[in-house]
Protein backbone atom coordinates (compact mmCIF):
# COMPACT_ATOMS: atom_id res chain seq x y z
CA UNK A 1 0.00 0.00 0.00
CA UNK A 2 1.35 3.46 -0.90
CA UNK A 3 2.37 5.43 1.79
CA UNK A 4 -0.17 9.17 1.82
CA UNK A 5 1.73 11.81 0.19
CA UNK A 6 0.61 15.29 1.74
CA UNK A 7 -1.58 16.84 -0.53
CA UNK A 8 -3.22 13.14 -0.93
CA UNK A 9 -4.05 13.14 2.88
CA UNK A 10 -5.56 16.48 2.54
CA UNK A 11 -7.98 15.53 -0.24
CA UNK A 12 -9.08 12.49 2.18
CA UNK A 13 -9.49 15.10 5.02
CA UNK A 14 -12.18 17.00 2.59
CA UNK A 15 -9.40 19.57 1.52
CA UNK A 16 -11.40 20.97 -2.08
CA UNK A 17 -8.35 23.46 -3.16
CA UNK A 18 -6.27 20.03 -2.53
CA UNK A 19 -8.41 17.97 -4.84
CA UNK A 20 -8.93 20.81 -7.72
CA UNK A 21 -4.80 20.56 -7.61
CA UNK A 22 -4.61 16.63 -7.56
CA UNK A 23 -7.50 17.08 -10.22
CA UNK A 24 -5.32 19.59 -12.14
CA UNK A 25 -2.32 17.55 -12.09
CA UNK A 26 -4.33 14.36 -13.17
CA UNK A 27 -5.09 16.31 -15.96
CA UNK A 28 -2.20 17.68 -17.23
CA UNK A 29 -0.25 13.97 -16.36
CA UNK A 30 1.84 15.58 -13.92
CA UNK A 31 3.92 12.52 -12.64
CA UNK A 32 3.39 12.86 -8.81
CA UNK A 33 -0.21 12.21 -9.50
CA UNK A 34 0.05 8.85 -9.67
CA UNK A 35 1.66 8.72 -5.76
CA UNK A 36 -1.54 10.78 -4.66
CA UNK A 37 -3.98 8.52 -6.93
CA UNK A 38 -2.34 5.29 -4.91
CA UNK A 39 -2.29 6.42 -1.50
CA UNK A 40 -6.39 7.38 -1.86
CA UNK A 41 -7.14 3.70 -3.90
CA UNK A 42 -7.81 1.85 -1.07
CA UNK A 43 -10.30 4.67 0.52
CA UNK A 44 -12.30 4.97 -2.76
CA UNK A 45 -15.29 2.11 -3.99
CA UNK A 46 -18.53 3.87 -2.06
CA UNK A 47 -19.39 6.71 -4.37
CA UNK A 48 -22.25 6.23 -6.31
CA UNK A 49 -21.71 7.48 -10.15
CA UNK A 50 -24.25 8.92 -12.47
CA UNK A 51 -23.76 9.62 -16.12
CA UNK A 52 -25.94 11.95 -17.54
CA UNK A 53 -25.56 11.87 -21.57
CA UNK A 54 -27.54 12.67 -24.50
CA UNK A 55 -27.46 15.60 -27.21
CA UNK A 56 -26.03 18.72 -27.31
CA UNK A 57 -28.92 21.01 -26.57
CA UNK A 58 -30.76 18.87 -24.60
CA UNK A 59 -30.80 20.35 -21.14
CA UNK A 60 -28.20 18.48 -18.98
CA UNK A 61 -26.70 21.27 -17.47
CA UNK A 62 -29.83 22.50 -15.92
CA UNK A 63 -31.09 18.89 -15.15
CA UNK A 64 -27.58 18.02 -13.34
CA UNK A 65 -28.54 21.35 -11.49
CA UNK A 66 -31.66 20.17 -10.54
CA UNK A 67 -30.14 16.50 -9.04
CA UNK A 68 -27.68 18.74 -7.19
CA UNK A 69 -29.73 20.62 -5.55
CA UNK A 70 -32.24 17.35 -4.84
CA UNK A 71 -29.43 15.34 -3.33
CA UNK A 72 -28.42 18.04 -1.17
CA UNK A 73 -31.82 18.11 0.02
CA UNK A 74 -30.77 14.53 1.48
CA UNK A 75 -27.95 15.23 2.82
CA UNK A 76 -25.43 13.79 0.23
CA UNK A 77 -22.46 14.81 -0.90
CA UNK A 78 -22.36 15.55 -4.24
CA UNK A 79 -19.66 15.61 -6.66
CA UNK A 80 -19.55 17.00 -10.45
CA UNK A 81 -17.61 16.36 -13.26
CA UNK A 82 -18.30 18.38 -16.58
CA UNK A 83 -16.91 16.39 -19.48
CA UNK A 84 -16.50 19.67 -21.79
CA UNK A 85 -15.11 19.76 -25.34
CA UNK A 86 -11.19 20.53 -25.75
CA UNK A 87 -10.35 24.15 -27.39
CA UNK A 88 -8.14 23.09 -30.20
CA UNK A 89 -5.67 26.10 -29.74
CA UNK A 90 -5.50 26.11 -25.91
CA UNK A 91 -6.35 22.68 -25.04
CA UNK A 92 -8.65 23.81 -22.22
CA UNK A 93 -12.85 23.21 -21.83
CA UNK A 94 -14.14 25.78 -23.57
CA UNK A 95 -18.14 25.53 -22.18
CA UNK A 96 -18.25 26.49 -19.42
CA UNK A 97 -20.88 24.15 -17.13
CA UNK A 98 -20.02 25.16 -13.60
CA UNK A 99 -21.11 28.53 -14.94
CA UNK A 100 -24.74 27.27 -15.05
CA UNK A 101 -24.18 25.60 -11.41
CA UNK A 102 -23.56 29.16 -9.68
CA UNK A 103 -25.55 28.77 -7.19
CA UNK A 104 -24.09 25.79 -5.38
CA UNK A 105 -20.81 27.65 -5.62
CA UNK A 106 -20.76 28.35 -2.18
CA UNK A 107 -22.06 25.20 -0.95
CA UNK A 108 -18.92 22.95 1.17
CA UNK A 109 -21.02 19.82 0.26
CA UNK A 110 -20.73 20.18 -3.34
CA UNK A 111 -17.52 19.88 -5.41
CA UNK A 112 -17.97 20.76 -9.50
CA UNK A 113 -14.97 20.60 -11.59
CA UNK A 114 -14.35 20.97 -15.76
CA UNK A 115 -12.72 18.30 -17.68
CA UNK A 116 -11.18 18.45 -21.34
CA UNK A 117 -11.93 15.54 -23.21
CA UNK A 118 -8.53 16.53 -25.00
CA UNK A 119 -9.96 15.02 -28.65
CA UNK A 120 -10.80 12.28 -27.37
CA UNK A 121 -13.61 9.65 -29.54
CA UNK A 122 -15.57 9.12 -26.53
CA UNK A 123 -17.32 11.57 -24.34
CA UNK A 124 -14.79 11.31 -21.51
CA UNK A 125 -12.32 12.41 -20.70
CA UNK A 126 -9.04 10.32 -20.70
CA UNK A 127 -8.56 11.61 -16.70
CA UNK A 128 -12.23 11.05 -15.57
CA UNK A 129 -11.90 7.79 -13.72
CA UNK A 130 -9.48 8.91 -12.16
CA UNK A 131 -11.08 12.26 -10.71
CA UNK A 132 -14.09 9.95 -10.07
CA UNK A 133 -12.01 8.20 -7.76
CA UNK A 134 -10.62 11.76 -6.32
CA UNK A 135 -13.95 13.12 -5.49
CA UNK A 136 -14.67 9.18 -4.20
CA UNK A 137 -11.62 9.12 -1.86
CA UNK A 138 -12.59 12.96 -0.71
CA UNK A 139 -16.31 11.65 0.67
CA UNK A 140 -18.68 12.74 -2.00
CA UNK A 141 -21.60 10.34 -1.38
CA UNK A 142 -22.69 11.00 -5.29
CA UNK A 143 -20.69 12.12 -8.32
CA UNK A 144 -22.47 13.27 -11.48
CA UNK A 145 -20.46 13.25 -14.47
CA UNK A 146 -22.36 15.21 -17.30
CA UNK A 147 -20.68 14.03 -21.04
CA UNK A 148 -20.50 16.31 -23.85
CA UNK A 149 -22.86 14.47 -25.55
CA UNK A 150 -23.63 10.92 -27.82
CA UNK A 151 -21.91 10.40 -30.53
CA UNK A 152 -21.69 7.06 -32.82
CA UNK A 153 -18.77 5.86 -30.26
CA UNK A 154 -19.31 7.98 -27.34
CA UNK A 155 -21.14 5.50 -25.30
CA UNK A 156 -17.65 5.26 -22.62
CA UNK A 157 -20.07 6.40 -19.92
CA UNK A 158 -21.84 3.52 -19.44
CA UNK A 159 -18.86 1.77 -18.60
CA UNK A 160 -18.21 4.52 -16.01
CA UNK A 161 -21.29 4.74 -14.08
CA UNK A 162 -23.49 2.62 -11.96
CA UNK A 163 -26.85 4.46 -13.47
CA UNK A 164 -26.43 6.19 -16.42
CA UNK A 165 -29.54 8.88 -17.57
CA UNK A 166 -29.83 9.38 -21.80
CA UNK A 167 -31.41 12.74 -22.02
CA UNK A 168 -33.43 13.51 -24.71
CA UNK A 169 -35.80 16.02 -26.00
CA UNK A 170 -38.65 16.36 -28.73
CA UNK A 171 -37.36 17.67 -32.51
CA UNK A 172 -34.40 17.35 -32.52
CA UNK A 173 -34.01 14.06 -34.56
CA UNK A 174 -33.23 11.95 -30.93
CA UNK A 175 -35.45 9.10 -32.34
CA UNK A 176 -33.00 8.65 -35.30
CA UNK A 177 -29.58 9.06 -33.13
CA UNK A 178 -30.88 6.98 -30.92
CA UNK A 179 -31.03 4.08 -33.52
CA UNK A 180 -27.12 5.53 -34.71
CA UNK A 181 -25.78 5.71 -31.96
CA UNK A 182 -26.65 2.78 -29.82
CA UNK A 183 -28.30 4.80 -26.78
CA UNK A 184 -30.66 1.82 -26.01
CA UNK A 185 -27.54 -0.02 -24.81
CA UNK A 186 -26.24 2.85 -22.65
CA UNK A 187 -29.45 3.93 -21.03
CA UNK A 188 -30.66 2.93 -17.87
CA UNK A 189 -32.94 5.35 -17.60
CA UNK A 190 -34.74 7.92 -20.01
CA UNK A 191 -35.13 11.71 -19.10
CA UNK A 192 -37.57 13.40 -21.96
CA UNK A 193 -36.77 16.76 -20.96
CA UNK A 194 -38.47 20.21 -21.92
CA UNK A 195 -41.53 17.55 -21.87
CA UNK A 196 -44.09 20.82 -21.86
CA UNK A 197 -43.36 20.76 -25.71
CA UNK A 198 -45.12 19.86 -28.75
CA UNK A 199 -43.84 16.27 -29.78
CA UNK A 200 -43.09 14.89 -26.12
CA UNK A 201 -45.35 12.17 -25.73
CA UNK A 202 -43.93 10.66 -29.39
CA UNK A 203 -41.35 10.56 -28.19
CA UNK A 204 -41.82 8.54 -24.92
CA UNK A 205 -43.94 6.29 -27.37
CA UNK A 206 -40.54 6.24 -29.73
CA UNK A 207 -38.62 5.28 -26.75
CA UNK A 208 -40.53 2.44 -25.77
CA UNK A 209 -41.52 0.76 -29.57
CA UNK A 210 -37.64 0.96 -29.50
CA UNK A 211 -36.89 -0.80 -25.93
CA UNK A 212 -39.51 -3.50 -26.79
CA UNK A 213 -38.03 -3.98 -30.31
CA UNK A 214 -35.25 -4.58 -28.74
CA UNK A 215 -36.25 -6.98 -25.90
CA UNK A 216 -38.29 -8.57 -28.66
CA UNK A 217 -34.61 -9.26 -30.68
CA UNK A 218 -33.18 -10.67 -27.28
CA UNK A 219 -35.72 -12.67 -26.29
CA UNK A 220 -34.77 -15.30 -29.03
CA UNK A 221 -31.44 -15.32 -27.38
CA UNK A 222 -32.53 -17.16 -24.01
CA UNK A 223 -31.94 -21.17 -23.69
CA UNK A 224 -35.14 -22.88 -25.40
CA UNK A 225 -35.23 -25.75 -22.92
CA UNK A 226 -34.92 -23.45 -19.99
CA UNK A 227 -37.60 -21.03 -21.01
CA UNK A 228 -39.75 -23.88 -21.97
CA UNK A 229 -39.53 -25.22 -18.62
CA UNK A 230 -40.25 -22.32 -17.13
CA UNK A 231 -43.34 -21.15 -18.91
CA UNK A 232 -44.28 -25.40 -17.95
CA UNK A 233 -43.87 -24.96 -14.57
CA UNK A 234 -45.57 -21.68 -14.65
CA UNK A 235 -48.84 -23.44 -16.49
CA UNK A 236 -48.62 -25.75 -13.68
CA UNK A 237 -48.95 -23.63 -11.13
CA UNK A 238 -45.46 -24.13 -9.58
CA UNK A 239 -43.19 -20.38 -8.79
CA UNK A 240 -40.76 -19.75 -10.40
CA UNK A 241 -37.95 -17.55 -9.44
CA UNK A 242 -35.32 -16.27 -11.88
CA UNK A 243 -31.57 -16.07 -11.08
CA UNK A 244 -31.19 -12.84 -9.91
CA UNK A 245 -28.18 -12.11 -11.87
CA UNK A 246 -30.61 -13.42 -15.25
CA UNK A 247 -33.38 -10.39 -14.38
CA UNK A 248 -32.92 -7.72 -16.65
CA UNK A 249 -33.77 -3.87 -16.04
CA UNK A 250 -35.90 -1.98 -18.22
CA UNK A 251 -35.35 1.35 -18.70
CA UNK A 252 -38.10 3.44 -17.63
CA UNK A 253 -38.89 6.39 -19.14
CA UNK A 254 -39.54 9.79 -17.56
CA UNK A 255 -40.82 13.52 -18.35
CA UNK A 256 -39.55 15.76 -16.96
CA UNK A 257 -39.07 19.69 -17.30
CA UNK A 258 -35.90 20.20 -15.25
CA UNK A 259 -36.39 24.16 -16.12
CA UNK A 260 -39.40 24.35 -14.17
CA UNK A 261 -38.08 21.52 -11.47
CA UNK A 262 -40.93 18.93 -12.68
CA UNK A 263 -40.29 15.47 -12.74
CA UNK A 264 -36.97 15.88 -10.49
CA UNK A 265 -38.12 13.65 -7.89
CA UNK A 266 -39.46 11.43 -10.20
CA UNK A 267 -36.00 10.79 -11.94
CA UNK A 268 -34.05 10.86 -8.38
CA UNK A 269 -37.05 7.56 -7.48
CA UNK A 270 -36.26 5.61 -10.43
CA UNK A 271 -32.32 6.61 -10.15
CA UNK A 272 -32.64 4.92 -6.46
CA UNK A 273 -35.11 1.79 -7.97
CA UNK A 274 -31.87 1.25 -10.47
CA UNK A 275 -29.32 1.37 -7.39
CA UNK A 276 -31.36 -1.55 -5.61
CA UNK A 277 -32.01 -3.54 -8.29
CA UNK A 278 -28.38 -3.74 -9.37
CA UNK A 279 -27.48 -4.28 -5.95
CA UNK A 280 -30.23 -7.32 -5.25
CA UNK A 281 -29.16 -8.99 -8.69
CA UNK A 282 -25.55 -8.70 -8.28
CA UNK A 283 -25.08 -6.24 -11.42
CA UNK A 284 -23.26 -3.66 -9.52
CA UNK A 285 -20.23 -5.64 -8.64
CA UNK A 286 -20.33 -7.36 -12.07
CA UNK A 287 -20.31 -3.38 -13.20
CA UNK A 288 -17.65 -2.26 -10.80
CA UNK A 289 -15.22 -5.37 -11.87
CA UNK A 290 -15.81 -4.46 -15.54
CA UNK A 291 -14.48 -0.89 -15.24
CA UNK A 292 -12.02 -1.56 -13.49
CA UNK A 293 -10.69 -3.76 -15.82
CA UNK A 294 -11.45 -0.95 -18.25
CA UNK A 295 -9.82 1.58 -16.61
CA UNK A 296 -6.49 -0.90 -16.25
CA UNK A 297 -5.80 -1.78 -19.64
CA UNK A 298 -6.53 2.06 -20.49
CA UNK A 299 -4.14 2.89 -17.86
CA UNK A 300 -1.48 -0.61 -19.28
CA UNK A 301 -1.80 0.99 -22.73
CA UNK A 302 -0.81 4.76 -21.56
CA UNK A 303 2.27 3.40 -19.65
CA UNK A 304 3.18 0.97 -22.59
CA UNK A 305 2.86 4.02 -25.10
CA UNK A 306 4.58 6.72 -22.98
CA UNK A 307 7.86 4.53 -23.00
CA UNK A 308 7.96 3.48 -26.33
CA UNK A 309 7.49 7.13 -27.10
CA UNK A 310 10.19 8.05 -25.01
CA UNK A 311 12.54 5.87 -26.40
CA UNK A 312 11.75 7.08 -29.33
CA UNK A 313 12.24 10.85 -28.30
CA UNK A 314 15.65 9.86 -26.95
CA UNK A 315 16.86 8.65 -30.20
CA UNK A 316 15.70 11.39 -31.89
CA UNK A 317 17.81 11.03 -35.35
CA UNK A 318 16.17 7.78 -35.70
CA UNK A 319 12.10 9.11 -35.54
CA UNK A 320 13.00 11.65 -37.96
CA UNK A 321 15.03 9.41 -39.85
CA UNK A 322 11.84 7.40 -40.06
CA UNK A 323 9.38 10.71 -40.50
CA UNK A 324 11.96 11.65 -43.87
CA UNK A 325 11.29 8.38 -45.30
CA UNK A 326 7.42 8.17 -45.30
CA UNK A 327 7.33 11.46 -46.47
CA UNK A 328 9.24 10.64 -49.41
CA UNK A 329 6.99 7.36 -49.82
CA UNK A 330 10.19 5.48 -49.74
CA UNK A 331 8.31 2.75 -46.73
CA UNK A 332 5.12 3.02 -45.63
CA UNK A 333 4.06 3.73 -42.16
CA UNK A 334 2.35 0.39 -41.17
CA UNK A 335 5.17 -1.74 -41.84
CA UNK A 336 7.51 0.85 -40.05
CA UNK A 337 5.61 0.82 -37.07
CA UNK A 338 5.19 -3.28 -36.84
CA UNK A 339 9.06 -3.12 -37.07
CA UNK A 340 9.50 -0.73 -34.52
CA UNK A 341 7.05 -1.91 -32.35
CA UNK A 342 8.56 -5.05 -32.22
CA UNK A 343 12.02 -3.57 -31.55
CA UNK A 344 10.88 -1.46 -28.70
CA UNK A 345 9.38 -4.49 -27.01
CA UNK A 346 12.42 -6.35 -27.03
Amino acid sequence: MATATQLSQRVLAGDIRAASRLMRNIDDGVQSATADLQALFPRTGRAYIIGITGSPGAGKSTLTDRLIARYRKQGKRVGVLAVDPTSPFTGGAILGDRIRMQEHATDPGVFIRSLATRGNLGGLSRATGDCIRVMDAMGQDIVLVETVGVGQDEIDIAQMAHTTIVVAVPGMGDDVQAIKAGILEVADLFAVNKADLDGADRMVRELRMMLELRHAVKAPAMDHDAHHRMVLAKAQGHHVEEPPSAREWEPPILKVVAARNQGIDELVEAVEQHRLFLDETGQRRDRERARAAMQFVALLRERLLRGALGRLERERGRLDEVASRIAERQADPYALAEELASQLSE
